[in-house]
């Protein structure tokens, strides 16, 4: 599928942010004053920033709103009413912590597991899609959840980071690993795509002169070579030199600082790999796989 922009940076963005407001949340980094300011103000950074941007792929921003009044049926809606339910809650924890020097163990608790509702709703959005094999799988939200969890950890400066890390890579290489085979083994065919059973189904005429919509958004080519090389420079980037900067470096500001702009730089690669090697169904029907 089409990798755009602004939502690679949404879900990025977004999970780091998230991921490190659900470590202070639960108390594993017990910083208070101006500590407290600095941590929570990146999560918060983050988290709002990767909401924002995910208002850049609609067609008309302003009716994002609109998106609230779905939470029946949308896990985006869910996404939506959990991220704000779980900065609001947010709220207290880090304004006790920056200005009277209190935690609260027991609200903090509760946002964080908002803060991680947040993170499964934002994948569940990816993988309840049966049309699209490589995410409709239970591997989806866990990679999301990887994600946040080892960025928190990284942000917040854990001493186990570096374990998480690896443990992150190694999914990731898991989950290439396994999504390149999903959409054979479903066994997907034209008859399927179009819904036309009962025979053989081929097709007569091209459906378009042109390009159009659904051939845009919903089908995009990424050579072998080019995507061998990108898994590996997400790979390394998102997993092994942040654990290897956080293990040789003296632990403080700057160590963490560093492997997180090498995370980041592999996230970004990483989720730029999770769009454009998704295959959606409808490109059986366009000939185009």
């Amino acid at each position: 599928m089409h990798p755009a922009p602004s939502v690679i940076l949404f879900t990025v963005l977004s999970g780091m942010g998230f991921g490190l407001l659900a470590t202070l949340g639960f108390g594993l980094l017990p910083v208070t004053g101006w500590a407290a300011l600095l941590f929570y103000g990146v999560g918060y950074a983050l988290a709002v920033a990767g909401l924002l941007a995910s208002t850049f792929h609609l067609g008309n921003p302003q009716r994002a709103l609109r998106a609230f009044t779905q939470w029946r049926s949308s896990w985006l809606s869910r996404e939506g009413w959990a991220s704000v339910a779980s900065l609001l809650l947010m709220a207290p924890v880090a304004a006790g912590a920056v200005f009277m020097g209190r935690l609260m163990p027991v609200l903090g608790g509760l946002a964080a597991v908002l803060c991680l509702v947040t993170v499964l709703t934002t994948s569940m959005i990816y993988a309840q899609l049966k049309t699209v094999p490589r995410w409709n799988h239970w591997t989806t939200p866990a990679l999301f959840f990887g994600h946040a969890v080892a960025g928190g950890a990284l942000l917040a400066g854990l001493g186990n980071a570096p374990v998480l890390l690896l443990l992150l890579g190694l999914f990731m290489a898991l989950s290439f690993r396994t999504g390149d085979r999903r959409f054979a083994d479903r066994g997907h065919t034209l008859a399927t795509a179009t819904g036309l059973r009962g025979g053989a189904v081929r097709s007569f005429a091209p459906p378009h002169t042109g390009t159009n919509y659904l051939m845009r958004e919903m089908i995009h080519v990424v050579g072998r070579k080019h995507a061998l090389k990108l898994r590996v420079i997400a790979l390394l980037c998102v997993s092994v030199l942040p654990a290897l900067v956080l293990l040789a470096l003296p632990s403080g500001l700057v160590a963490i600082a560093l492997a997180a702009a090498l995370h980041l730089a592999g996230a970004l690669v990483g989720r730029w790999l999770f769009f454009a090697e998704a295959e959606h169904v409808v490109g059986l029907y366009y000939g185009r796989r």
